[in-house]
């Protein structure tokens, strides 16, 4: 038999007496506090640290009821949106109609058809004193020149 090293063992020093902290001593800074396990023992296991759902993870099948409940459902609310869009409008507001009234315009430098509509008829739609316009004096395009006259709805 053969050696390959040896040691010396030495004895194990005995266990100190705890000493007990005064009770104004507690808590007092600069001092950590004790852990409240001994010394080798484990640490508890406390989870992954991942707080996880609770819910069952079991699919429930989506059954063709609910499909058509669903689309009921989404029917319903397309169908009341486009009521309030249709008639949800401010009660009592119509707009200004096209004045009846015509007078002869003349366009100034730089100004477009829609800015003449809204100089000479500033209540009404743009859109339709423009069409009135274009109607009026058989315009083909929307181009203007500078000192063109036209026959135009005012009011």
């Amino acid at each position: 038999m053969t050696i390959l090293e040896t040691r010396e063992i030495q004895a194990v020093p005995a266990a100190r007496p705890r000493r007990r902290v005064e009770p104004s001593r507690r808590g007092a800074p600069g001092r950590r506090p004790r852990s409240q396990r001994p010394g080798g023992a484990p640490l508890r296991y406390r989870g992954p640290g991942v707080v996880m759902s609770r819910a069952s993870h079991r699919r429930r099948p989506i059954t063709p009821g609910t499909t058509v409940l669903l689309a009921l459902v989404a029917a319903g609310i397309t169908v009341w949106l486009g009521l309030v869009a249709q008639f949800g409008g401010v009660v009592g507001a119509t707009p200004a109609a096209v004045p009846d009234r015509l007078a002869v315009v003349q366009v100034q430098m730089g100004e477009s058809l829609h800015q003449v509509a809204q100089r000479v008829a500033p209540e009404a739609p743009v859109s339709q004193v423009v069409e009135r316009i274009r109607e009026l004096n058989q315009l083909d395009t929307a181009a203007l020149d500078a000192g063109q006259t036209l026959i135009a709805p005012v009011g």
